[in-house]
């Protein structure tokens, strides 16, 4: 089968790799119809070489047709429509029933004192080859997929194997009082995200925070007012006079760990201007750690009292926190992977024909595979107003998205 395989700092192929097969009772193999790059997925492109192995299967964004089933799988059968969720749980321990399928107990690579496996990433997290291809091996099947109707295309669904839970998570872990405000730092695919979900769940005033001219006018499009990152301004006090001095009663870090650039250039070192000096040469000097400018910022931004909800990707192991203006601010912090399972129920009335969401037109680019390359390529360097890539791994699909469309009008 071809799949996109990565082998070293910004160098992912598309190759030739052995079909994957049923290794236990419970796996699954599923003919991917379509699999998003992540903005997570460019934390391997640029800075964790160090956790990879030449050759491995990218991407953990994945839906398609069942194709063949292991004798311990009740639920699904050959023909189903399915989404994967990113993280490989077994739907049955203690963490799983607990609403944390991301920390379950069953898949936790204990090696390196993490929390469940995911696909396509990392050493860390179990090294299990992702989505990005044309079939998918996926272990604890039983629990896993996530079944969805036929007919409409792949585009309306696929979100659910990580964009549309992580940005519920995010938005529910900020704890936005109804008719609040939200400051969201970061609108590539998760924090836009965030943005269309913390306004359907009630926030009045919704903030987007970027340095990219593209994606601040997608933003303003869904009626979000908008903060363009520029060297030198002051983007904590332009927030605080936008929210009657005080600052936003929640605040989104969806940036994490700024993987779309250079150490020179990244947003998240280039936020780090409007730290306070002390805070500053604290991040300089970590700066090999984390790069944690939009952490800080976020802290610096929320009101007293309020809440930080953080849904980007850090991975620093001695990470600097200002715990005495956190403590001070009386601020809440939240963060963690999301746990896709727990908000599938909450989420699924929202993909109807409505779409109140905007999953349908969330995509910009829809590739053949082959293209992946040159898509990764474009989504590191933020050209080609490049925010959401979905690739295609399928020629053909079984479903014709010509009927969908017919039967719509």
């Amino acid at each position: 089968m071809k799949a996109v395989t990565w082998h070293g700092k910004r160098d992912v192929r598309v190759e030739t790799v052995p079909d994957p097969s049923i290794q236990e009772p419970e796996d699954a193999i599923v003919k991917v119809t379509s699999s998003g790059i992540c903005g997570s997925d460019l934390h391997l492109y640029e800075m964790m070489d160090q956790f990879m192995t030449p050759g491995d299967v990218l991407g953990h964004e994945a839906m398609g047709d069942v194709l063949e089933v292991g004798p311990g799988i009740n639920t699904l059968k050959t023909g189903d429509r399915v989404v994967i969720p990113f993280q490989i749980a077994c739907g049955h321990c203690f963490m799983c029933l607990e609403g944390l399928p991301t920390q379950c107990e069953t898949t936790q690579v204990k090696e390196y004192g993490m929390g469940a496996a995911l696909f396509g990433y990392t050493k860390l997290y179990g090294q299990v080859p992702g989505g990005q291809a044309e079939l998918l091996r996926v272990p604890y099947a039983e629990f896993g997929p996530i079944k969805v109707p036929e007919g409409p295309p792949d585009d309306r669904y696929v979100y659910l194997s990580d964009v549309l839970p992580t940005a519920w998570q995010a938005v529910e872990y900020a704890a936005i009082p109804q008719g609040g405000s939200v400051a969201i730092f970061g609108l590539g695919p998760i924090g836009d995200m965030c943005t269309r979900v913390a306004m359907h769940r009630g926030a009045e005033r919704v903030i987007g925070v970027d340095l990219v001219p593209e994606r601040l006018e997608r933003a303003r499009g869904n009626g979000v007012e908008t903060v363009e990152f520029k060297e030198h301004d002051d983007i904590v006090a332009k927030i605080q006079e936008m929210t009657a001095g005080r600052g936003p009663d929640s605040v989104i870090d969806a940036v994490g760990m700024e993987g779309h650039g250079t150490p020179r250039t990244t947003l998240a070192e280039k936020l780090g201007t409007g730290l306070p000096g002390d805070l500053l040469n604290k991040l300089q000097e970590k700066a090999g750690v984390d790069r944690m400018a939009a952490l800080y910022m976020a802290i610096d931004t929320v009101r007293r009292g309020g809440t930080v909800s953080v849904i980007g990707v850090y991975a620093g192991l001695a990470d600097p926190l200002p715990m005495l203006q956190i403590f001070d601010k009386q601020v809440e912090l939240r963060m963690g992977q999301a746990n896709v399972r727990t908000w599938i129920d909450e989420i699924m009335p929202l993909l109807t024909d409505e779409d109140p969401l905007g999953v349908d037109h969330f995509a910009t680019h829809r590739l053949p595979i082959d293209q992946a390359p040159k898509a990764y390529e474009n989504f590191q360097k933020k050209k080609e107003g490049t925010v959401k890539v979905l690739l295609k791994p399928q020629e053909t699909e079984r479903r014709s998205e010509e009927a969908f469309e017919q039967r719509s009008v």
